[in-house]
């Protein structure tokens, strides 16, 4: 099936444009919330470096998967046209959920890494505030950059 040129689903700039978003998104998150970790205290600087380059490149491909996922489940062959609500909300829960996995993961089991005592924490999951945040914020901000349009706009985030 064809579109009209103006109707052309541009999921592959779309994809490009998330990735973009996604990489400079998380890699602000992880340099402003690094402090609230223990490596930030015990670590050097070319440690404290690796950690959040090696963590910016681990959430590109967290969110990449996340995403694809998510169209895979909930998108269309329209893409990023139409089905734009559902394939964000499944992104983020997807996102989320991996999050508090890997951090009871690599905190409690594997002691990867360890919060300091300004970590706000929530309650009874025990997951750090900043990094369930980061799956909430950075993922909402790189897809609406990667579709060209943010909340408002009159196309259907439903369709």
């Amino acid at each position: 099936m064809t579109y009209p040129r103006t109707e052309k689903a541009n999921w592959l700039g779309a994809l490009r444009r998330f990735a973009i978003v996604t990489v400079a998104g998380h890699l602000i998150w992880e340099v402003a919330h690094v402090p609230l970790y223990t490596i930030w205290l015990e670590g050097s600087w070319s440690e404290i470096i690796f950690a959040i380059v090696h963590c910016t490149g681990g959430d590109l491909l967290i969110a990449m998967s996340t995403l694809l996922l998510a169209l895979f489940v909930f998108g269309s062959e329209r893409w990023p046209q139409d089905r734009v609500g559902p394939v964000l909300a499944a992104t983020i829960i997807f996102g989320v959920g991996y999050t508090i996995f890997s951090e009871w993961l690599n905190i409690e089991v594997r002691e990867a890494w360890a919060y300091r005592g300004i970590m706000p924490v929530i309650p009874i999951i025990d997951a750090g505030l900043t990094p369930v945040l980061q799956w909430v914020v950075v993922p909402t901000l790189a897809y609406f950059g990667a579709l060209k349009r943010w909340p408002g706009h009159r196309r259907s985030w439903h369709a």
